[in-house]
């Protein structure tokens, strides 16, 4: 299931996803999370559901793997979806004793359950077809008006990128970690809550003592080259906005507009 996180990496392919400016694709996700929860009804979902699909379409990237993200979220959104179902009070549909499925609670379940999956699918995207070095550039140059308050755009925006460039190495890691502490007779799968959280220690100790390492030896390597932050610094590759940017910016426009036209006309 670790191999199945694909948020934090990089689908080598050619697609008008992976030429789009870093900026672009940074404003247009943000934009997409925006609509996912102002929209409260079918006609909006759909709307939605036909600009994820265009994208899709559109990285190239196969949806079987993207969809392998799914699979690291279905216990939370089992929880959510049971929760949503039965704590939300309205006209109850089936009871079961003291508690009893209502109808805002199945509709606030669907929802909530597609604004999750469409949530991961969208943020999915966004990695998958931007390397971790354009999401750091774009991101700094978002950012460059809150170096009017004096914040350090550039560190942040290089923690960012290294949290993202170090999910897929420590969930290889830990992957690693699991299979020899297995072959070495470490049970994960059987047991209680208490015994399966136990069984975790062996793995989260030399996880720990791994990242540290890699810590280690970044800040070295960082050092060694001589690294000091932001100022003065230039870029081999700026960036510049083509064409295609431009057209996803109007895109975008008639999307975000669209949404809430659909919301407001849909009687669902």
């Amino acid at each position: 299931m670790l191999r199945d996180i694909t948020i934090g990496q990089y689908y080598q392919a050619e697609s008008p996803l992976h030429r789009m400016d870093p900026r672009t694709k940074l404003v247009g996700t943000l934009v997409y999370l925006v609509s996912l929860f102002i929209f409260r009804n079918v006609g909006a979902f759909a709307v939605a559901t036909l600009f994820l699909i265009l994208m899709v379409k559109a990285s190239t990237v196969p949806f079987s793997y993207i969809m392998r993200g799914m699979k690291s979220i279905i216990t939370i959104l089992l929880i959510t979806v049971v929760f949503n179902m039965f704590l939300t009070p309205g006209n109850p549909l089936v009871s079961f004793g003291k508690f009893a499925i209502t109808d805002e609670g199945l509709k606030m379940a669907i929802f909530t359950a597609v604004r999750l999956i469409y949530l991961i699918i969208g943020t999915s995207l966004l990695t998958l077809t931007t390397t971790p070095n354009q999401l750091t550039d774009g991101l700094e140059s978002l950012m460059n008006p809150l170096r009017f308050f004096k914040a350090p755009v550039h560190e942040i925006a290089m923690m960012m990128s290294i949290a993202l460039r170090f999910i897929p190495i420590l969930m290889d890691e830990t992957d690693k970690i699991m299979r020899a502490q297995a072959a070495r007779g470490a049970d994960f799968e059987h047991g209680n809550l208490i015994e399966r959280a136990k069984s975790l220690v062996p793995i989260l100790v030399p996880l720990f003592v791994s990242a540290f390492r890699r810590a280690n030896d970044l800040a070295m390597a960082m050092e060694a080259r001589c690294y000091r932050g932001g100022d003065g610094r230039t870029k081999m590759k700026p960036l510049k906005y083509i064409h295609l940017d431009y057209v996803t910016f109007a895109v975008l426009a008639v999307y975000f507009v669209g949404v809430i036209v659909a919301g407001e006309m849909s009687p669902i």
